[in-house]
Parts: C-alpha cells; structure tokens; sequence
C-alpha cells in the first residue's frame, strides 16, 4: 500500500470551490481499482492550504487514476481557475522513513506507516 499527499494552495475566496470539486474527485476516486481510502485536511493557520491524503494498493493504482481522463479535466480547470500554484504529490511507501517522505528529522513512523496517520497503514 502507498499513501499519497497531495498538496494544494487554493485562490483566495475559491475555498468552497475547491471543497466542493473534491468531493466530486472523490467519487471519481472511489470507483478506481485500487483506492482505499482519501481524507481532505485545510490548514488552519494558512487559509486556503489544503492536504489530500489518499490510499491505494500500490502507485500505479494511484499513477492509473492520475492518467484518466476525468482527473486530466479537474486539474486543468484546477489550474486556470482555482489554484494559485503548482500542486505538490509525496507518496509515501512502505519502509520509507517520514524524513525521506520530506517529514521532520527524527519523525520516523513504522515502515509502511503514513507520516501524518501513523495509526494507519
């Protein structure tokens, strides 16, 4: 299993738009062979900083997903109309420490652990 951070930096006042695109991705999100779970985080110190964190059984489940069709259209409407920059993916996989998945040094979750869930696998 892999879990994918995906981060976005959202237009001032395109908050809601985004959330409520997300949840439409995310129903795209389900129905790809390979998804297991994905959880929407803002960030409450820097408005309109978000962080995707999805499941699947392994990246290309993941790389499948992110070469349909339907994922292509949202990111380039995304991108004319709703980020203010470039998003950014990590995927963290099994055995990888939190410092090699950009996490803090010292921060070193079980292998196969997600560095911000490490409860989860």
């Amino acid at each position: 299993m892999v879990t994918v951070g995906m981060n976005y930096d959202v237009l001032p006042g395109r908050e809601s738009d985004f959330e409520t695109v997300f949840a439409k991705v995310l129903d795209v999100m389900r129905a790809m062979p390979g998804h297991t779970d994905t959880r929407l985080y803002r960030d409450v110190a820097r408005p309109g900083c978000y962080l995707i964190l999805s499941d699947w059984s392994d990246q290309a489940a993941f790389e499948a997903f992110t070469r349909s069709d339907r994922f292509r259209a949202v990111t380039d409407w995304g991108k004319s109309q709703i980020l203010a920059g470039r998003p950014r993916h990590d995927i963290y996989t099994p055995g990888a420490s939190a410092a090699a998945a950009g996490g803090p040094a010292g921060s070193n979750p079980a292998p196969g652990r997600c560095p911000v869930h490490p409860e989860r696998t």
